[in-house]
């Protein structure tokens, strides 16, 4: 037994490493999205809550980034990074407890393979980082505690625990409510001796004290986060979409890799005809705490657009039923078939990624229109903003030597990508306030930043960009104003020689009518 103990962590501690250098390399070599770049203003203003998420990725890029001090691309990821290893390790702690350490081993594997688990939460820095990290380790408490007797010593340690898990997880994304909602099926379909338990509303009231800087935040301003999010996933009519919910399905089995996915279908059957060797209650707690997310969203795809990434947290604890299956697999064959198709699908999907990113090695995008170019090809949206970033500062140093331009000009944008794309990697680097001009549907984060650094005022100049991936020339508002609106220089972006995106650079002039902002 030792010796097989043995075996399995010094291959968990190879996997680790292994992972870590893989995703640091593409930290270090991809560009930030447009959602990472937006997720970098909640570090750089601080508040008890924002617009689209609650506060915790913004205390995780702080944190991670000494403050911001370090503030490459590869030190706002180090969040994800660091968490993404601890993920894997509790991902085989999981396994080891509810079955043996083959099982937390294959589980480690899984999870590595599954690009929510290692890219999306695991590299890019995103809400979902923190989120998976605190549902892991609550879906580690619920495992160790729920099992037991109401009265036994751990409990009184574990629940209160569990509940700050589960309020850190809230305070990373609301979503994590469905963690709560399993753990209540729980107690009503199969142990509602727990619901006499005190412990249980300590747990609850230590995940409300968590949420507090949501609740108190969304008082301010009108529970505005709530009406936004709420809007995405119920307002739309009940008009079914087949094209929403294949979308939400086919996305769901890419993100979490299909190979996965049929792995986790198999142990589901499993469970259904009573085949999958594990403890009951952890069956049923693993069913609980998954199954309704996951048939929430594809509902709501019927009627909405939705993310497949929503639901991803309940697919990366289901790879506990599937590692638990494969380990009761007698053929060792069949095991390293489905766990190297797994990785290989994963692998593949990495290089062919990041080939495209950088080099176009996939696809083209076709379009040769002059202000639409690269408008068919997501891969840009990580990609030309360096080459922007340097032509722009040149194109501002023209302009103040020439006295087109004051040193202390500002730059605008009405939407918040690229805006915040642009942000990082043009006007920041130049010391340049940031500011946005339109209404709060678009601009998001930056109609409260507005406010922060003072609100735009007559008499300012600036600068707007927009690019061909997304074309948007300045609108009504930016005319109505600033005194003079003009398009004077156009940056050609490329990849391997050939122009793939164009930026395209308009001057502002003597802002003549002060905005209003929504809030004040």
């Amino acid at each position: 037994m030792q010796q097989l103990k043995s075996k399995y962590g010094r291959n968990l501690i190879i996997l680790i490493i292994v992972s870590t250098a893989l995703r640091m390399f593409l930290a270090g070599m991809l560009q930030l999205g447009n959602d990472e770049v937006y997720y970098r203003l909640y570090a750089l203003y601080p508040e008890w809550s924002y617009f689209d998420h609650p506060l915790m990725v913004g205390l995780v890029i702080r944190a991670f980034s000494l403050n911001l001090l370090l503030h490459s691309e590869f030190f706002l990821r180090m969040g994800s990074i660091v968490i993404g290893a601890v993920n894997l390790w509790l991902m085989f702690k999981i396994g080891k407890t509810i079955k043996n350490e083959r099982t937390g081993f294959f589980a480690a594997l899984l999870f590595f393979a599954s690009i929510y688990a290692s890219v999306i939460s695991g590299v890019f820095i995103l809400p979902d980082t923190p989120q998976l990290l605190f549902w892991i380790l609550s879906i580690y408490l619920i495992l160790r505690t729920l099992p037991n007797e109401p009265g036994e010593s751990p409990v009184k340690y574990n629940l209160p625990l569990l509940g700050l898990t589960l309020g850190l997880g809230i305070l990373s994304k609301y979503t994590t409510v469905f963690l709560w909602l399993g753990i209540f099926l729980y107690f009503v379909f199969y142990r509602r001796d727990w619901l006499k338990n005190k412990y249980v509303y300590y747990a609850l009231a230590l995940s409300f004290i968590c949420t507090l800087p949501i609740l108190v935040w969304n008082i301010k301003y009108d529970f505005i986060s709530f009406t936004f999010q709420g809007g995405r996933v119920i307002n739309g009519g009940l008009n079914i979409h087949p094209r929403f919910f294949m979308r939400e399905f086919f996305g769901e089995v890419l993100y979490n890799n299909p190979v996965n996915f049929i792995l986790i279908v198999i142990a589901i059957v499993s469970v259904m005809r009573e085949k999958l060797l594990l403890k009951i209650s952890y069956i049923r707690l693993i069913v609980v705490t998954t199954i309704p997310l996951i048939v929430t969203f594809l509902l709501i795809s019927l009627f909405r657009s939705t993310l497949p990434h929503w639901s991803a947290p309940a697919y990366t604890i289901l790879l506990l039923l599937a590692a638990a299956w494969l380990d009761q697999q007698i053929s060792k064959s069949r095991r390293i078939v489905f766990l190297t198709a797994s990785i290989v699908f994963f692998m593949a999907v990495i290089v062919l990624g990041y080939a495209q990113v950088n080099y176009g090695a996939i696809f083209r995008d076709k379009n040769e229109r002059y202000e639409d170019i690269g408008s068919n090809d997501p891969s840009l949206d990580m990609y030309g903003f360096k080459q922007v970033g340097k032509a722009f500062e040149k194109i501002v140093e023209r302009d103040i030597s020439n006295s087109v331009r004051p040193e202390n000009s500002v730059f605008v944008g009405d939407n918040w990508f690229p805006l915040a794309n642009y942000d990082y990697y043009a006007a920041s680097p130049l010391g340049m306030q940031v500011f946005g001009l339109g209404d709060l549907e678009h601009l998001h984060e930056y109609a409260w930043i507005n406010r922060e650094q003072g609100g735009l005022k007559k008499g300012m100049n600036g600068y707007y960009i927009t690019d061909s991936r997304y074309y948007r020339p300045p609108n009504e508002d930016f005319y109505h104003s600033f005194e003079k609106v003009e398009l004077t220089d156009t940056i050609q972006i490329y990849r391997c020689g050939r122009v793939v995106k164009r930026a395209f650079v308009y001057r502002l002039k003597n802002l003549e009518q002060v905005p209003e902002y929504p809030f004040k």
